[in-house]
């Protein structure tokens, strides 16, 4: 079988046809379009995200934001209970639950109308830290005729405060309302209190 010879000059002409086309090409300008087809196809993600809108970390903000539904229930928890905008109820507890937890502070009526108890109240809410520091809860009671244990137990006649102890004994009675700087004085002055603040402040 023969073989075909082709002299060199004619297969040099199309490679060298092929190089200049390839060449010419690849320095044309590119148009607008193409420009527009590469960005679309090469941009890096925050590029291309910019270009649509939306911000660069958008995707990495909702990846760590918390569901709604636990957001919206966090903020209807509202504060805990025994602040003062969420006190306990005379007659949904009794004071030995408090036992070396905490010190009661109860406020009682007849009614939730009574303005000494309302006045109580906005005493109290003016000062929920100091509350807070000295492990206070609240409790009210404006229920007579539910008789609770709370009220059994300190027999108020109309309004009536009261703050005790962590070991639940009564440290003031108070016919009219007071101020919190007046209980947490009369809370300082306890034992309980006064080994506390030592501690705290060896500690510190």
């Amino acid at each position: 079988m023969s073989r075909l010879f082709l002299p060199l000059w004619l297969l040099a002409v199309p490679v060298a046809a092929l190089a200049q086309a390839t060449l010419a090409a690849g320095t044309a300008p590119l148009t607008d379009a193409a420009l527009a087809a590469a960005g679309d196809n090469d941009a890096p993600p925050e590029t291309q995200a910019a270009e649509d809108g939306a911000p660069a970390s958008a995707a990495e903000d909702d990846a760590g934001a918390p569901p709604a539904e636990a957001a919206d229930a966090a903020a209807v928890e509202g504060p805990p209970r025994g602040h003062p905008d969420n006190p306990f109820l005379g007659s949904e507890v009794t004071i030995s639950q408090f036992l070396w937890l905490a010190h009661p502070v109860v406020v009682m009526a007849d009614t939730p109308n009574d303005p000494a108890f309302q006045r109580q109240m906005e005493l109290l809410r003016a000062r929920p830290e100091a509350l807070a520091e000295r492990h206070v809860v609240v409790i009210v009671d404006t229920d007579p005729a539910a008789r609770s244990e709370v009220r059994q137990r300190l027999r108020p006649r109309g309004f009536a405060l009261v703050v005790l102890g962590m070991d639940g004994q009564v440290i003031v009675r108070k016919p009219a309302p007071w101020d919190v700087r007046e209980i947490s004085r009369a809370i300082d002055r306890t034992p309980q209190r006064r080994q506390e603040i030592r501690d705290s402040g060896s500690g510190g």
